[in-house]
Protein backbone atom coordinates (compact mmCIF):
# COMPACT_ATOMS: atom_id res chain seq x y z
CA UNK A 1 0.00 0.00 0.00
CA UNK A 2 1.58 3.26 -0.80
CA UNK A 3 -0.39 6.57 0.70
CA UNK A 4 0.43 10.48 -0.77
CA UNK A 5 -0.77 13.26 1.10
CA UNK A 6 -1.37 16.44 -0.62
CA UNK A 7 -2.75 19.58 -0.21
CA UNK A 8 -1.09 21.35 2.38
CA UNK A 9 0.58 25.16 1.96
CA UNK A 10 0.10 28.65 3.86
CA UNK A 11 -2.63 29.63 5.04
CA UNK A 12 -3.87 32.60 7.45
CA UNK A 13 -5.77 32.16 10.87
CA UNK A 14 -9.54 31.36 10.10
CA UNK A 15 -9.07 30.16 6.95
CA UNK A 16 -9.26 26.98 4.94
CA UNK A 17 -7.48 24.08 3.57
CA UNK A 18 -8.32 20.35 2.24
CA UNK A 19 -5.79 18.06 2.44
CA UNK A 20 -5.90 14.46 0.36
CA UNK A 21 -4.52 11.46 0.87
CA UNK A 22 -4.40 8.66 -2.44
CA UNK A 23 -3.83 5.56 -1.89
CA UNK A 24 -2.39 3.40 -4.16
CA UNK A 25 -0.84 -0.28 -4.69
CA UNK A 26 -2.21 -3.16 -2.75
CA UNK A 27 -4.81 -0.49 -1.25
CA UNK A 28 -8.13 -2.38 0.24
CA UNK A 29 -11.32 0.28 0.82
CA UNK A 30 -11.63 -1.91 3.92
CA UNK A 31 -8.13 -0.17 5.12
CA UNK A 32 -9.32 2.42 7.77
CA UNK A 33 -7.57 5.89 7.18
CA UNK A 34 -6.22 8.03 9.48
CA UNK A 35 -4.41 11.62 9.27
CA UNK A 36 -1.93 12.30 11.79
CA UNK A 37 0.36 15.66 12.14
CA UNK A 38 3.70 16.15 13.85
CA UNK A 39 4.26 19.94 15.10
CA UNK A 40 7.78 21.62 15.55
CA UNK A 41 9.65 19.86 18.57
CA UNK A 42 6.48 18.25 19.48
CA UNK A 43 5.54 14.26 18.86
CA UNK A 44 3.58 12.61 16.22
CA UNK A 45 -0.32 13.07 17.09
CA UNK A 46 -3.79 11.92 15.66
CA UNK A 47 -5.80 14.35 13.92
CA UNK A 48 -8.81 12.19 12.37
CA UNK A 49 -9.32 8.48 11.03
CA UNK A 50 -12.19 7.33 9.22
CA UNK A 51 -12.47 3.17 9.07
CA UNK A 52 -14.16 1.49 6.12
CA UNK A 53 -17.47 1.45 7.59
CA UNK A 54 -17.50 5.19 7.71
CA UNK A 55 -16.71 5.74 11.71
CA UNK A 56 -15.12 8.48 12.42
CA UNK A 57 -12.78 9.31 14.91
CA UNK A 58 -11.47 12.93 16.04
CA UNK A 59 -8.87 14.74 18.00
CA UNK A 60 -10.62 16.81 20.95
CA UNK A 61 -7.94 19.48 19.32
CA UNK A 62 -9.84 19.34 16.02
CA UNK A 63 -13.73 18.51 16.65
CA UNK A 64 -16.07 21.04 14.99
CA UNK A 65 -13.51 22.33 12.59
CA UNK A 66 -12.33 19.30 10.58
CA UNK A 67 -13.71 16.82 8.84
CA UNK A 68 -13.00 13.26 7.76
CA UNK A 69 -14.27 11.85 4.65
CA UNK A 70 -13.35 9.00 2.22
CA UNK A 71 -14.47 8.04 -1.41
CA UNK A 72 -13.53 4.32 -1.86
CA UNK A 73 -14.35 4.48 -5.64
CA UNK A 74 -11.34 7.29 -6.19
CA UNK A 75 -9.00 5.31 -3.53
CA UNK A 76 -8.88 9.06 -1.49
CA UNK A 77 -9.55 10.73 1.87
CA UNK A 78 -10.04 14.29 2.30
CA UNK A 79 -9.60 15.99 5.34
CA UNK A 80 -11.38 19.34 4.94
CA UNK A 81 -10.21 21.69 7.58
CA UNK A 82 -11.83 25.09 8.50
CA UNK A 83 -10.93 28.03 11.17
CA UNK A 84 -7.15 26.84 11.37
CA UNK A 85 -5.25 28.33 13.88
CA UNK A 86 -1.70 29.10 14.45
CA UNK A 87 -1.15 26.14 16.69
CA UNK A 88 -2.74 23.67 13.43
CA UNK A 89 0.88 24.31 12.16
CA UNK A 90 2.33 21.01 11.17
CA UNK A 91 3.48 18.13 8.88
CA UNK A 92 0.14 16.31 8.40
CA UNK A 93 0.34 12.41 7.41
CA UNK A 94 -2.04 10.11 6.09
CA UNK A 95 -1.68 5.77 7.12
CA UNK A 96 -3.47 3.07 6.56
CA UNK A 97 -4.03 -0.14 8.38
CA UNK A 98 -7.03 -3.15 9.37
CA UNK A 99 -8.51 -1.44 12.24
CA UNK A 100 -12.26 -1.13 12.33
CA UNK A 101 -14.12 1.60 15.09
CA UNK A 102 -12.55 4.14 16.34
CA UNK A 103 -8.71 4.12 15.04
CA UNK A 104 -7.07 6.67 17.38
CA UNK A 105 -3.82 5.03 17.75
CA UNK A 106 -0.31 4.64 15.71
CA UNK A 107 -0.55 1.25 16.47
CA UNK A 108 -3.57 0.60 14.36
CA UNK A 109 -1.37 1.43 11.46
CA UNK A 110 0.78 -0.30 9.08
CA UNK A 111 1.33 1.93 6.51
CA UNK A 112 2.67 5.81 5.93
CA UNK A 113 2.60 7.99 3.24
CA UNK A 114 4.97 10.91 3.53
CA UNK A 115 3.54 14.35 4.75
CA UNK A 116 2.31 17.50 3.81
CA UNK A 117 3.22 20.38 5.08
CA UNK A 118 0.58 23.02 6.72
CA UNK A 119 1.34 26.32 7.96
CA UNK A 120 -1.01 29.04 9.39
CA UNK A 121 0.02 32.14 10.09
CA UNK A 122 -1.65 34.60 12.84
Amino acid sequence: VQLQASGGGLVQAGGSLRLSCRTSGRARSNYAIGWFRRAPGKEREFVAGIDWNGERTYADSVKGRFTISRDNAKNTVPLQMNSLQPEDTAVYYCAAGPGTGPVPREDQYDYWGQGTQVTVSS
